[in-house]
């Protein structure tokens, strides 16, 4: 009976430590997204992080593509990266490197990553993500673009062909925002994409908010 119960708790990442700081990051979130939503003006600074399912599938996706040199961006509090770290931890060891340009987020986010025994896999980089991922240091695996949508070009056009010229063949990149000017780039033969979107059907118990998308876009470089 206490087996069951713990591997409950560590859910698909399989590590209680990790998963209680996450579970208590999205108990805090949850309040603010209520508060959010009766007065616009408390969304200054606000960062929505991806669901349990999102991220559980996040780091089922890393652990199946044996990512070892993970790019994110934008990190906000850090949710994302600890699905990312752990699943580098678990593929043997590797790098999650994140980009986040609010400087209070990039502290809670070193803090989280501490906090869940992750810092040693993961590295918050301060600053616009145009200057901070312009040189990762290695062939990236596997790319999450999960910033903020804004008019074109978006962030995610912007950081995906920044990247272009770091990725392995083989690279998969996932995007949860789905932006028009990304879509364009992508699938366009000639840039060496192969893109698809693809729904995400989780379950009536897994937390999705009514602002999180459905579906991710999945691309293939090479």
């Amino acid at each position: 009976m206490t087996t069951t119960s713990t591997n409950r708790a560590a859910g698909t990442v399989g590590d209680a430590r990790v998963t209680g700081v996450i579970d208590g990051i999205r108990a805090q979130q949850d309040g603010m997204i209520q508060a959010m939503m009766s007065d616009p003006r408390n969304m200054a600074g606000f960062g929505i992080s991806v669901s349990a399912f999102k991220g559980d599938t996040l780091y089922v996706l890393a652990r199946a593509t044996g990512a070892k040199w993970i790019v994110e961006c934008a990190s906000s509090f850090g949710v994302s990266t600890m699905y990312l770290a752990a699943a580098v931890r678990d593929n043997g060891g590797g790098r999650v490197i994140g980009a986040e340009i609010v400087p209070e987020k990039v502290e809670t986010a070193r803090k989280h990553l501490a906090d869940a025994g992750l810092s040693e896999y993961a590295e918050i980089r301060e600053g616009d993500a145009k200057e901070t991922l312009a040189d990762v240091a290695g062939e990236i695996d596997f790319v999450f673009l999960d910033g903020w949508p804004s008019e074109p070009p978006t962030l995610a056009r912007t950081v995906i062909e920044l990247l272009r010229p770091q990725l392995r063949p083989g690279a998969l990149i996932v995007n949860d925002n789905i932006e028009d000017d990304y879509l364009d780039y992508v699938r366009d033969p000639a840039n060496g994409f192969r893109s698809v979107t693809l729904p995400l059907l989780a379950p009536a118990d897994a937390g999705m908010s009514n602002l999180s998308r459905s579906e991710f876009e999945f691309t293939l470089f090479g």
